[in-house]
């Protein structure tokens, strides 16, 4: 009598699930590689500034140094590229920053010019804003005369961080509402003249070093407040002063 053959076994052949296991580790692997060679600076800086509590375990200068050298054979090569953070210099830094901001408040509060001069951190920078009202006639680009004690009072201030190697940036802003006039055809020009007067008053009347302070006009385009309103539009048109010890 005829042997029977033996069906074939279903599903796939058994080497299938190592030659599976294999490539989800291989990816694994590469994803791994991937993530450690894009570190954000910015979000370790973050992670550094959350060991407040903790200053004992900067002790020594203890660094991470991350080598994306992360494969090699004889024909190609991965560039290089080699990237420290300094933990102590990263809260270091956090700490400096939330110093100043805290100093700066103090002194507006003490001037009395609180209700007209807001002060707040962001990332590494003070931001100081003024309301474009209290500096500008509506359409203009001069200083108002009364505007001139409070931009003294926190000049004098900002004296103190420029001698220690911060820089300012000016900025302007305005709402969405679109101008045209022959001095001011755009947002763009009415939100950089603004910047720009606001800067030659400190190296015209206070003696700013020049390399140190900078202007930008930034048009409608950054808005802190929605423009549905008259009083979300009025937000929106300001000047800030930004101050940090990068030049970005």
């Amino acid at each position: 009598m005829k042997r029977m053959e033996d069906e074939p076994k279903k599903g796939a052949p058994a080497y299938m699930n190592t030659y599976g296991d294999m490539m989800t580790l291989l990816l694994t692997f590469f994803v791994l590689l991937f993530s450690m060679s894009t570190i954000d600076a910015e979000k370790f800086k973050a992670l550094a500034s959350s060991f407040n509590a903790s200053v004992s375990i900067f002790d020594g200068g203890q660094t991470i140094r991350i080598d994306n050298n992360v494969l090699e054979n004889g024909m190609s090569q991965f560039p290089v590229k080699e990237t420290q953070f300094s933990i102590e210099q990263a809260y270091q830094e956090a700490q400096e920053t939330t110093k100043a901001e805290q100093d700066i408040k103090a002194y507006v509060k003490a001037k009395e010019i609180d209700d007209k001069i807001t002060v707040q951190k962001s990332g590494d920078m003070i931001v100081i804003r003024f309301a474009d009202i209290l500096l500008f006639d509506t359409g203009k680009a001069d200083i108002k005369p009364g505007a001139i004690p409070n931009l003294n009072l926190i000049g004098e201030k900002l004296r103190e961080y420029i001698d220690q190697g911060y820089h300012l940036r000016v900025e302007g802003h305005t709402d969405n509402q679109p101008i045209h006039t022959a001095q001011f055809p755009s947002n763009w020009e009415l939100s950089s003249a603004r910047a720009i007067a606001v800067m030659r008053f400190y190296l015209e009347e206070m003696d700013f070093n020049p390399s140190k302070i900078s202007a930008e006009g930034m048009g409608e385009y950054h808005p802190i407040s929605s423009n549905a309103t008259s009083e979300e539009r009025a937000q929106n048109r300001r000047v800030e002063i930004k101050l940090s010890k990068s030049t970005s």
